[in-house]
């Protein structure tokens, strides 16, 4: 007996064949309140900030992203990212408006709550569900929306993994998930056990008044991973303003400097050094500070390495 096979059956296969990952089941992740599922592979993903851009580079998704947004309104790229992305386009400066996307003719929407979405804003979940743009909110960002735990460094491996399910790319995303706990591990041995924590004040911005982390932001776990505290660990924000009368009192012991902006680090530096008021904080005095790029400071690939180079400044005689 004879098997044929007719020509749009055969065209059927060459092209499933083709399509690969395209062509998988459906998945669903959870999305900080929200199950999204996904019947295909996204092939025209936008992410914004560069930390989520990093974690799509990280994933080498550069072939199903159309380009990214809202790093050059606020930020510069470094060489590392630049080089990533020199082949993508940066589709809007600062967070994208929904004709950005709709002109990109985007199917995906990597970002986060104050990471490219406002509550109750132009871009979200729902206003972008209508015009087929599928949206995965970054976990750090969700207590913006939602009762949320305060953050560990397993809600950027949870992003990572979920991002790994989304693009059917699971076994790079649990790869670099493995290395990211092994370099944790690393460091751990490294600090050993902790009997104080070093008190820890993450300055991100502002004289008047401080734009700092508080306990929801990622800094928080970033610290303590390096065997200290957040000296703003009581604050029930992510990021957010507060007054100096409490840094004072806490008395940080090191002061982590996020660097980003027309203010450098060592203009923030200089700033806390020649002012009085800040004359008695333990890290003023002892001239302890650590630079934190912004890239480095928000969740992302490079969360690890900035975690080393916390734990040497909080421990320096345990490395």
């Amino acid at each position: 007996m004879t098997f044929r096979i007719s020509i749009q059956a055969a065209a059927f296969i060459a092209v499933a064949a083709l399509s690969g990952t395209a062509m998988a089941d459906p998945v669903t992740v959870r999305s900080c309140n929200r199950d999204v599922t996904f019947d295909k592979v996204p092939e025209r993903a936008v992410s914004n900030d560069v930390n989520l851009t990093e974690m799509m580079l990280a994933l080498k998704l550069q072939d199903h992203m159309v380009g990214y947004t809202g790093v050059s309104g606020w930020k510069t790229l470094d060489e590392k990212l630049r080089e990533g992305v020199k082949e993508l386009p940066e589709l809007s400066p600062k967070y994208p408006t929904k004709e950005v996307l709709l002109n990109a003719n985007a199917d995906f929407y990597f970002a986060g709550w104050n990471y490219g979405m406002k509550v109750g804003g132009e871009v979200t979940p729902e206003t972008l569900a209508p015009l087929g743009i599928k949206v995965y909110e970054l976990t750090e960002s969700c207590i913006f929306i939602m009762p949320k735990n305060k953050p560990t460094m397993d809600d950027m491996f949870v992003d990572l993994q979920n991002l790994g399910k989304i693009f059917h790319v699971e076994d790079r995303a649990q790869a670099l998930v493995t290395d990211y706990r092994k370099q944790l591990g690393e460091i751990e041995a490294n600090i050993g056990h902790i009997d104080k924590p070093t008190r820890v004040f993450v300055y991100d911005s502002g004289a008047e008044k401080p734009f700092t982390s508080g306990r929801y932001g990622i800094p928080t776990a970033m610290i303590e991973a390096a065997g200290g505290t957040n000296v703003m660990d009581d604050v029930e924000k992510s990021w957010t303003e507060v007054s100096w009368e409490p840094v004072i009192e806490r008395n940080p012991q090191v002061i982590a400097i996020v660097d980003y902006g027309q203010v450098t680090a060592a203009q923030k530096i200089a700033f806390l050094k020649n002012n009085p008021a800040f004359a008695n904080i333990e890290a003023v005095k002892n001239d302890r500070f650590v630079v934190l790029p912004y890239v480095e400071a928000t969740p992302g690939p490079r969360n690890i390495e900035a975690i080393g180079k916390l734990a040497k400044a909080l421990h320096p005689d345990m490395f």
